[in-house]
């Protein structure tokens, strides 16, 4: 072994997690993808494949759940290869079946894998090692690949470098310890009373590192237990800081350290570009909050999706100034007057407040209730908003006038009509197309099989009284249109 050792970053799998991700190669110097041997390649695994061969960097395919195999026996202590061919005949015949699937998904993306023991030509194909993260079976050999290729094929990546380089993880808020950042120390130093600079929701936050922390050895940072103190660490750590002005920081941008007033001037403007390109708010929208920024980042991506512009957003708890900021949105669009709260709570005086105003809250702790919620309240304007606008609404429509059943020639004028095309409905503005698109009035009655009624359709013979509408003379059968000029529905 000529690398010090391993420094792994369990990043989620799912979107809230796609800035972090996209942002990357500088955090990792290997990746492992993780394809699940029952379901081969999801929609999150292509696009991290895509994200690591766009950036060159190298990567594993881990092969999991090998225990989902039929008659799977395990042994995580052997030579997962070895172990594999010990396998009852079933066992193996299950799992080459569905190892070639996966190689054949793979080969539609583009790219060529096969098992990392039958790998002879490492440019042309990308290796897979089986295993099972459940029982263990495979972790040895996907840690002695992951060894291996290192320090052989990229061996120049792991060079360190003293400038430093830091991505924060995750903002926490620990009893006993208050707002937290968990943050990924690849390059450089970092010391306590070092001036520590993340990027929050409102723009840089510039603070003093009062106390670095680390979990004991095989313990990792997510789990509640002891930590150690150190006066300074150097890369690569995964690292806890404290510090005060924390609780607005932004997790899976970068982690600058500034060392004078100058540099710092200078980072200050880095943060801001990073705080840009991640979040681009729009001058009208909904108000989004949440607890990190990977909540963060679903939600925006979600609305996205759904082409739903966002104004304002926030990290943390909805205070009475959040409701005021989305209550301005109520003299521009009363539908962006909301609030979408994922994973966070919402204090007493902003719900009261809120109720006061008209600004509606949603709140849910599984972002796609957050969503379900949000799309049926639109939904729901959609429908109110159409009852309410529906009598103005004029549908196209296309008549043809039979000369045999002209009952009165002028205002109202009541004759008998064939429906060539499109709906007619009472109070629709009818005009002569082939004149000019002079105007006759409106529908004030439809009679079908001498029975009135609100709507005809294609096809149907109907006997139709136009009112004078038009605040001008009334005009005529006869004198302004006949029997072979069409009559077409006004469209505003």
């Amino acid at each position: 072994m000529k690398i010090p050792g391993f420094l792994i970053i369990d990043t989620p799998g799912h979107e809230s997690f796609s800035n972090l991700r996209a942002r990357g190669s500088s955090l990792c110097d290997f990746a492992i993808l993780v394809v699940d041997i029952m379901h081969g390649l999801e929609p999150m695994t292509i696009e991290s494949l895509k994200l690591l061969l766009k950036r060159e960097t190298p990567f594993v395919f881990a092969l999991n759940k090998n225990d989902r195999l039929n008659g799977y026996v395990s042994n995580p202590r052997k030579d997962v290869y070895d172990h594999l061919r010990e396998q009852s005949t079933n066992t193996k015949h299950h799992f080459r079946e569905r190892c070639n699937q996966i190689i054949c998904q793979f080969a539609e993306q583009g790219v060529n894998v096969c098992l990392s023991n039958e790998n002879m030509d490492e440019e042309e194909y990308i290796s897979m090692v089986p295993t099972s993260a459940f029982l263990g079976d495979g972790i040895g050999n996907l840690m002695a690949h992951i060894a291996l290729t290192t320090q052989t094929r990229f061996e120049d990546n792991l060079t360190y470098r003293k400038e430093l380089e830091a991505s924060v993880m995750e903002v926490k808020s620990i009893a006993g310890l208050g707002t937290t950042i968990d943050a990924i120390l690849v390059n450089g130093t970092l010391s306590v009373g070092d001036v520590v600079m993340p990027t929050g929701v409102d723009g840089p936050i510039v603070t003093t590192a009062q106390e670095l922390l680390m979990p004991v050895p095989m313990r990792e940072m997510r789990v509640k237990n002891e930590y150690q103190r150190y006066k300074q660490l150097r890369g690569a750590q995964g690292v806890k800081i404290l510090a005060n002005g924390l609780e607005k920081a932004l997790a899976g941008l970068p982690l600058f350290v500034a060392k004078n007033e100058e540099e710092e001037e200078i980072l200050r403007k880095r943060a801001e570009n990073q705080l840009q390109m991640t979040i681009k708010k729009k001058p009208m929208g909904v108000y989004v909050q949440a607890s990190t920024l990977g909540s963060l980042e679903a939600l925006l991506q979600f609305l996205k999706t759904q082409k739903i512009p966002y104004s304002n957003v926030n990290i943390g708890p909805v205070h009475k100034n959040d409701v005021q900021k989305a209550a301005a949105m109520l003299e521009k669009d009363s539908e962006f007057a909301c609030i979408l709260a994922f994973d966070v709570r919402v204090e007493k005086d902003a719900l009261q407040f809120a109720d006061r105003e008209g600004v509606r809250i949603f709140q849910a702790d599984i972002i796609y209730h957050l969503e379900a919620r949000f799309l049926e309240y639109r939904e729901e304007r959609r429908m109110k908003a159409r009852a309410a606008h529906e009598h103005r609404v004029i549908f196209p429509c296309k008549l043809r006038v039979l000369p045999q059943n002209i009952f009165r020639k002028r205002d109202p004028i009541m004759l008998g009509v064939v429906v060539k095309a499109g709906q007619l409905r009472r109070g629709t503005p009818i005009c002569v197309s082939s004149k000019k698109g002079i105007m006759l009035g409106a529908v004030s009655s439809i009679e079908h099989n001498e029975k009135q009624v609100d709507l005809a359709r294609a096809g149907d013979e109907v006997c139709i009284k136009i009112d004078n509408t038009t605040g001008e003379s009334a005009k005529a059968y006869g004198r302004h249109f006949t029997h072979e000029d069409a009559l077409v529905s006004r469209i505003t």
